[in-house]
């Protein structure tokens, strides 16, 4: 058996806590050598602790005899009063430092005093319970699909916590959704970091690295991307920004399968079914093909004048409105009033 060690720090949110005293504790998914995964809450002034003890432990990557050595990432100090704001605000500070801090050699990102840090404390263990006055308020950290395993949920039910299909759940206020409401069939560029083999027939079978485009998000983690002209589902834990680093995306998917299709759960009072309408999967292939054959239809060119055509800079001329003919004297004589007929004749 090896070394202990921990594989990945992700923070997942932060809790507002009452007791004894209002105060913010981060929550962090700490996955260890062995496969477990275990949520442990830390202060970020214990936070802020350990990472001075870090700088003393290790003075050259610190930078405290040379600055340019230094390779220990950098932590803001605590400020004098911490309210939800600053709490939100230091999430990505927070996830940047523990991305950098893993990537470190292992003499420091597996030292004993990061281990220690993160094991589970008796704390950890102690979740509200129904008798408390005041309970915590818990604040997930939204993440896209890059960062999270796309369609499962971190939840709490009374006393128990953990990962949950997002297909198995239903809204309680409402049955509104927050997902894209409509496609997008412009697309957003994708590449696939895992492959997989379609199971239902409205999916579709990719390899690792294709480029594809999205067109819709849904909340149960599968997404109708195409590629070509083919369009259909896939699970958007296996798909990656274009552009973007893939390494440590793949990391977090290696060893885990794609969430449960929210379509394949048999439940005719659900309230996924009755939330909005939801689009077949020929909707989605005829409108994408209409729209890729409008994008790629040359536009008509509009009726354009000989100097138009020379010069296509130069402004066009406003129209003017036709000028109508003079009427003869006769004709107004006739048609005035006689009060204009005798003031005519008296200066004629």
């Amino acid at each position: 058996m090896g070394d202990t060690f921990i594989r990945h720090i992700a923070l997942l949110g932060f809790e507002k806590r009452f007791v004894p005293s209002q105060h913010y504790v981060y929550m962090f998914l700490v996955k260890w050598q062995d496969l477990s995964e275990k949520v442990v809450y830390r202060k970020f002034t214990e936070i802020y602790e350990f990472h001075k003890m870090l700088k003393e432990m290790f003075p050259i990557e610190a930078g405290e005899i040379h600055t340019e050595n230094r390779v220990i990432p950098h932590l803001p100090a605590p400020r004098w009063y911490d309210g939800q704001r600053a709490a939100e605000s230091r999430q990505g500070t927070l996830t940047e430092y523990f991305n950098s801090l893993m990537g470190l050699p292992m003499k420091i990102s597996r030292c004993p005093h990061l281990l220690n840090f993160f094991k589970v404390r008796p704390d950890d263990l102690k979740l509200p319970n129904d008798s408390q006055v005041k309970k915590p308020e818990t604040y997930l950290t939204a993440k896209d699909g890059k960062n999270n395993v796309a369609g499962w949920w971190f939840c709490q039910m009374k006393t128990k916590r953990g990962w949950v299909p997002a297909s198995y759940l239903e809204p309680l206020d409402s049955p509104d959704e927050a997902e894209d409401p409509d496609p997008n069939y412009a697309g957003e560029p994708y590449v696939t970091i895992k492959a997989y083999a379609a199971v239902e027939e409205d999916e579709v079978s990719l390899s690792e690295g294709e480029a594809i485009e999205v067109i819709h998000k849904l909340l149960d983690g599968w997404w109708v991307v195409r590629k070509g002209d083919i369009t259909g589902y896939f699970p958007s834990m296996y798909l990656q920004k274009a552009g973007e680093e893939i390494t440590q995306a793949q990391r977090q998917i290696r060893s885990r399968g794609a969430p449960p299709r929210r379509s394949t759960i048999r439940n005719a009072q659900s309230i996924h079914q009755r939330s909005r309408k939801r689009l077949s999967q020929d909707t989605y292939r005829r409108n994408s093909v209409r729209f890729l054959q409008q994008r790629r239809r040359p536009a008509r060119p509009g009726p354009q004048s000989p100097d138009s055509k020379d010069n296509p800079s130069t402004p066009r001329a406003k129209p003017q409105p036709a000028v109508p003919p003079r009427p003869s004297s006769d004709l107004i004589l006739h048609r005035c009033t006689e009060s204009t007929k005798r003031k005519l004749t008296s200066a004629v």
